[in-house]
């Protein structure tokens, strides 16, 4: 039973460890990426349970090592499922942040790259509006007692240190358009910011939309956050 136990836990562990390579390079199909992680966790469960009749009616037998490898291996299998499936039952099921919910910054440049993607580049209006307002109440439009070159200025650093890639960087449009992407699966989110002067104060807009996938388990609001209390912190 040690080297079932041993082959439950190791494999587990890999099958969860390769969902996301084996996605990106296009082998499994996100659905298929999704169920291959849903068996790891299976199969760390099960590994958990024939360690624990080990440790309960064998222990004149065990292998502790080998037992010990296969119960960690299973944990890394179960806990990080689980806390993806939780992450997403905290959140709204909607991949399209913005700070400005009535008239959202609007891709330009990166339209070309997003030309292929399922989620269309056009905001949704309303029906997510609705649902970003009350899970992320903090995401507004940031304003600051800066020029606009500035903002600007602070803006384009904090998307580099970020490790976006930019994809267009306007000063005189005040308009800077970057995408992200995600280490295990690669998805790719693009970011566009936007900063306007009204000749007192600057005001800075930012959006972040996913190309794939109905939810983002809240990684777009993340990512906005961050960049700006990034600004915030390179205005200072």
């Amino acid at each position: 039973m040690k080297i079932l136990t041993l082959i439950a836990g190791v494999l587990a562990l890999l099958l969860l460890l390769l969902a996301g390579p084996l996605y990106q390079a296009e082998i499994l199909g996100l659905m298929n990426a999704f169920f291959a992680m849903r068996i790891a966790l299976i199969l760390g469960a099960v590994a958990i349970v024939l360690a624990l009749i080990q440790v309960i009616f064998m222990r004149k037998t065990i292998s502790w090592p080998a037992t010990g490898i296969a119960v960690l291996c299973a944990a890394v299998a179960i806990i990080m499922p689980l806390s993806m499936m939780n992450k997403a039952k905290s959140v709204p099921p909607i991949h399209d942040i913005s700070t400005d919910l009535v008239n959202p910054p609007k891709f330009v440049a990166i339209l070309a790259l997003r030309a292929d993607a399922p989620n269309p580049a056009e905001y949704q209006g309303e029906e997510i509006a609705s649902q970003q307002r009350k899970a992320y109440p903090e995401v507004t439009t940031q304003k600051y007692q800066k020029t606009a070159a500035q903002v600007f200025d602070a803006a384009l650093v904090s998307v580099q240190d970020m490790g976006l890639e930019v994809v267009n960087s306007d000063k005189t449009l005040g308009l800077i358009e970057a995408y992200d992407t995600t280490t295990f699966f690669g998805f790719v989110d693009d970011v566009v910011i936007r900063i306007q002067s009204d000749g007192q104060m600057t005001m800075l807009d930012a959006r972040s939309k996913s190309r794939v996938g109905k939810s983002d388990i809240g990684k777009n609001a993340e990512r906005l956050n961050a960049l700006i209390a990034s600004i915030k912190s390179n205005l200072n």
